[in-house]
């Protein structure tokens, strides 16, 4: 049997920064990590959604996706279009709100908020309460967008949720870390 893997999608500028971060989820799920590295000259939705819809079609049913911070925006965008393969387990990590209520910036904002109805996908939301990138507010406007989404508010771990892989892993399919 193949072994899962773990599809990361970095935030904006964030190859490096976030490896670590999906280094230890990768760890913590037992799952091989793919995470290809997405544009930080073109922050257009279409310049990363291409990729991550290529990255989706070969995944499994097993497989995971988690997306951090813009690279949770554009995966969003892209599980809302039709004809996306949709993964069945996606992690949003301190996903920024576009909406006037959050950062308010038109390109980004979903024009359709709603997710393809297939029954298996879940999907999770999780922001930390120390954030200093990305507030902590936008997890509530996000929730608010996504009602059918479980949310995780965590006390502390900051934008790059240290010390929080094991905790991102339970209850997502992956082993129990502990």
């Amino acid at each position: 049997m193949p072994q899962r893997r773990l599809f990361f999608i970095h935030g904006a500028g964030g190859f490096v920064e976030d490896g670590p971060l999906a280094d230890s989820l990768s760890a913590a799920f037992g799952a091989c990590l793919d995470m290809p590295r997405f544009s930080d000259d073109d922050m257009s939705i279409e310049a990363w959604a291409r990729p991550i819809r290529q990255h989706l079609v070969g995944l499994g049913a097993d497989d995971l996706v988690v997306a951090h911070s813009f690279g949770a925006t554009v995966l969003l965008h892209v599980l809302t279009a039709d004809g996306v393969p949709e993964p069945r387990n996606v992690v949003l990590l301190a996903m920024p709100n576009w909406g006037p209520d959050g950062w308010d910036v038109p390109q980004y904002v979903l024009a359709d908020h709603s997710l393809p109805s297939h029954g298996g996908l879940t999907l999770s939301l999780h922001h930390c309460i120390d954030d200093d990138v990305v507030p902590v507010e936008h997890l509530d406007l996000n929730t608010a967008l996504l009602p059918a989404a479980t949310v995780q508010r965590h006390p502390m771990g900051g934008h790059q949720f240290d010390g929080l892989a094991d905790v991102l892993a339970r209850g997502r399919g992956g082993p129990d870390p502990g």
